[in-house]
């Protein structure tokens, strides 16, 4: 195991990567594979209808960006398989599961838990988009990529083990989390949310499980209304979730400066083997649903700061998750400077 490294070290190192290539990060590994983006189309039969902000062409204008990298030979699109039922019985109840299931084929146009949107083929979205993450992880905890991003809707971070809402059916990154634990064994995962909105769901799944750090920079006063400081987790679980809010209007200084001087030091104390990054980019400026000002060379900085962890501690091991992001000009340009990031 790579010994820990102290924080100015840390900073020196991760400051380093920034500069190098001209901004690009140095290969984790010269014998490790490139990043992979997985991305299924069936996740774009998910129809929330008329001018819902989480609409497909979310993902048309992410792809772009991913494609772009791809003729340029950064990155290779890799179709992931669906998630099994037992998978996703891995975070949610099998009642909640059995209520999608059914509230979808009733031809309900929302979920009764709460405000997420469905419609004829979203059981089967959700389930595509769940095993984007779990093929994801398949891939970078055996060796096959050096990171990962996953290209999916519907988001899931706001999805807890018997509700859906916020847009969310599944909770695709508590899903992947929960595969690296039981199909690989990993026993240490760091997850990341720069989500403008707090990922409460992913939160209450792991509030006592003791296996994930999950770490979440989120506007405050904002939806949901969950996330403040106090909330650190129970029994196994406490201290291993570390809400960090801010007001409308914050940006660089204080996001950035909460992952460099909280979740470097955080993560040199807990040794992930695993990242993950809820990556909602709806923290961007200019957002319609959010009022953070991060920039496309914030969202840079702050994957160079996690692969640089991943690096440290993990291996290199990487995985991306969408999660918001609401202005298709914007996403699809800071999805450009994040994949980028994590190709170089």
């Amino acid at each position: 195991m790579t010994p820990a490294l102290n924080r100015r070290t840390f900073l020196q190192q991760a400051s380093a990567t920034v500069m190098s290539l001209g901004g690009g990060l140095l290969p984790a590994a010269s014998q490790t594979p490139v990043t992979q983006v997985f991305y299924d189309a069936a996740t774009l039969r998910h129809e929330p209808g008329g001018d819902h902000p989480e609409s497909p062409k979310r993902l048309d204008v992410a792809m772009e960006s991913v494609r772009t990298l791809e003729r340029r030979a950064r990155l290779t699109v890799v179709l992931p398989r669906a998630a099994t039922e037992d998978e996703i019985l891995r975070v949610h109840t099998p009642q909640y599961l059995k209520l999608v299931r059914a509230e979808v084929e009733a031809g309900r146009e929302t979920l009764s838990t709460g405000d997420t949107a469905i419609s004829s083929a979203s059981f089967r979205a959700a389930l595509a988009a769940a095993g984007t993450v779990v093929s994801a992880v398949d891939a970078v905890v055996s060796g096959r990529a050096r990171n990962a991003f996953c290209a999916l809707r519907p988001p899931g971070h706001h999805a807890s083990q018997a509700r859906g809402m916020g847009f969310c059916v599944f909770n695709n990154i508590a899903i992947g989390a929960r595969h690296a634990a039981r199909a690989h064994g990993v026993e240490r995962i760091l997850i990341a949310d720069w989500d403008v909105h707090h990922g409460n769901g992913t939160q209450e799944v792991f509030w006592s499980d003791g296996s994930v750090l999950f770490f979440d920079t989120h506007q405050h006063p904002w939806y949901p209304g969950t996330g403040s400081p106090n909330e650190t987790g129970e029994g196994k679980g406490r201290g291993r979730i570390v809400n960090r809010p801010f007001p409308a209007g914050a940006g660089r200084d204080e996001i950035l400066g909460a992952f460099r001087n909280e979740l470097v030091p955080a993560a040199e104390r807990f040794r992930p083997e695993l990242v993950m990054i809820s990556a909602g980019f709806d923290s961007r400026a200019g957002d319609p649903l959010g009022k953070f000002t991060l920039t496309d060379a914030d969202f840079a900085e702050l994957t160079a700061l996690i692969v640089e962890i991943a690096r440290q501690h993990a291996r290199g091991r990487v995985v991306s998750v969408l999660e918001g992001g609401y202005s298709l000009d914007g996403l699809a340009r800071a999805v450009g400077a994040h994949v980028d990031r994590l190709s170089a």
